[in-house]
């Protein structure tokens, strides 16, 4: 069958389950919601990270329907970056007394998971993403598979916080004496003189040499920082899951405890800590153990 059709006919049941549990959160017995607003990334700010992100809360009314919203936003708009997902961390905290939608949350995360599953089943990114677009133009892919996080146990506390994802790659001693090489042959990046920049390379080559030939390292760059939903039953019983959409508590218990998401401040949040012991700290270059 035509990969395009499907993928199609998948989509148009996944957007079902959103617009029907849209409906049904709209109507639902709900006690609280809290959006928390996040600036737009234009397209000239897509290659750098923020320093800061400045936070809006937004709640009551107001809340919910920018929460039932971000479920269903998985196009493109041409004011917005295709390449920075937009996040839409929030609660929302609903009666939910013969699990109507529990039972909806699961469908919609069964739907993803095997719309995800069809688009990963065609082995060229090339040839995924025309079939994609092609059978659903402007669809923001990695958004359609965002999951929806909830919780219907009676947890003490959800509170929201900032984490830094870091991209891995390992690589071998020679690898990175290679990668180092090549640095030396750039022209000046920073704001230092060319013969300070070289004794500086030569400098992170003589550490790297300095390890045995079968020393294994590894590249842990810090990416973009992303909204996190941190639930806690006890000291010992806790996870956290993204905040990329809002976090639906189901049935919550009176005594629970909500936080609210900070701003983010990089010189507060520095993804370089001492704990990390860069071998090389320009890029993140370490001994992986």
């Amino acid at each position: 069958m035509n990969i395009n059709f499907l993928i199609k006919a998948q989509f148009d049941l996944l957007q079902n389950h959103l617009e029907l549990f849209s409906k049904e959160l709209e109507t639902a017995d709900v006690i609280a919601a809290n959006y928390y607003d996040l600036p737009n990334y234009e397209k000239d700010q897509e290659h750098t990270a923020p320093e800061e992100i400045l936070v809006h809360e937004i709640t009551g009314q107001e809340a919910l329907k920018k929460i039932v919203f971000a479920f269903s936003d998985l196009f493109l708009s041409s004011e917005k970056s295709g390449k920075v997902l937009t996040r839409h961390p929030g609660i929302v905290l609903v009666n939910d007394k013969f699990k109507h939608l529990q039972n909806r949350i699961n469908s919609i995360n069964i739907e993803k998971a095997k719309f995800k599953e069809l688009i990963l089943s065609i082995p060229n990114n090339d040839a995924r993403f025309e079939a994609v677009h092609s059978a659903i133009p402007n669809l923001i892919t990695l958004a359609a598979y965002r999951k929806i996080h909830f919780e219907s146990e009676s947890p003490y506390s959800i509170r929201f916080s900032w984490m830094k994802k870091h991209a891995t790659k390992t690589l071998t001693k020679d690898a990175a004496l290679e990668m180092l090489e090549r640095s030396s042959k750039y022209s000046n990046p920073r704001a230092i003189d060319q013969e300070s920049w070289l004794k500086a390379v030569e400098s992170e080559k003589m550490r790297v040499a300095s390890l045995g030939s079968d020393s294994k390292l590894r590249i842990r760059r810090p990416t973009r920082v992303t909204p996190e939903v941190n639930v806690r039953f006890t000291a010992t019983n806790r996870y956290h899951v993204s905040g990329a959409l809002p976090f639906v508590m189901l049935n919550p218990n009176k005594k629970l405890k909500v936080g609210s998401l900070p701003n983010y401040d990089s010189k507060v949040n520095d993804p370089r800590k001492k704990e990390y012991n860069f071998l090389v700290d320009r890029i993140y270059l370490e001994r992986k153990e």
